[in-house]
């Protein structure tokens, strides 16, 4: 991309992100992440 073909983006723009979980099977995987990194803290905290 050429300098003078750069695309400016506001700041407000550029820091929204939206989790699309559209499938069950998707939302269960992301659950399931969620949960295995808290269980993961818990573990290396107990040993």
């Amino acid at each position: 991309m050429a300098e003078d073909e750069k695309q400016t983006v506001s700041g407000e723009r550029a820091r929204q992100g939206e989790v699309v979980l559209r499938k069950r099977w998707q939302r269960g995987v992301f659950i399931a992440g969620l949960a295995g990194i808290v269980l993961l803290a818990v573990l290396v905290w107990i040993f």
